[in-house]
């Protein structure tokens, strides 16, 4: 088998930190930095026991730093504290993000990533659940483990 045909299930990571539309800026960012992530998908709350959260969008550590009020304002600190205090993480989340299946291969995903310019895709089974995230350091761990098992460099 070759590195790009590997599956997207075996890489992902499965321990995925998620947020509700409601959660705060300033917790998104103690949660990242907390768990050391740069992504946090956003989930619906279900109402009801029977319902399953949905994947709503994907909030990342870049547009955590673009929400954040600018220094360059007439605010004052304390207003800006008040303000991103206030932001909550479905104003400023990249909603229906680009998502890979299970199933898929680490080429596709590789492809889908490029192509999109992103650096992480949540992985979504068929019936819509979120069942990991595939991210640039999953792939750099797959390649690396690759190359020091066959003690050569490997293309993907």
């Amino acid at each position: 088998m070759q590195v790009r045909d590997e599956l997207v299930q075996k890489w992902m990571s499965t321990r995925v930190v998620t947020c509700p539309p409601t959660a705060k800026l300033p917790d998104l960012y103690k949660l990242m930095i907390k768990y050391d992530i740069r992504r946090i998908p956003i989930m619906t709350e279900p109402e009801t026991d029977d319902e399953m959260p949905q994947l709503l969008g994907i909030v990342t550590h870049g547009d955590v730093r673009s929400a954040e009020p600018s220094t360059i304002t007439s605010l004052g600190m304390w207003e800006m504290r008040y303000v991103a205090a206030r932001m909550t993480a479905d104003k400023f989340m990249t909603p229906d993000p680009i998502t890979i299946a299970p199933t898929a291969t680490i080429g596709e995903a590789a492809r889908k990533m490029l192509t999109n310019k992103v650096s992480g895709l949540p992985v979504v089974d068929g019936k819509g659940q979120l069942v990991g995230i595939l991210t640039e350091s999953d792939i750099f761990r797959m390649v690396t483990a690759y190359e020091w098992q066959q003690g050569e460099v490997v293309a993907v």
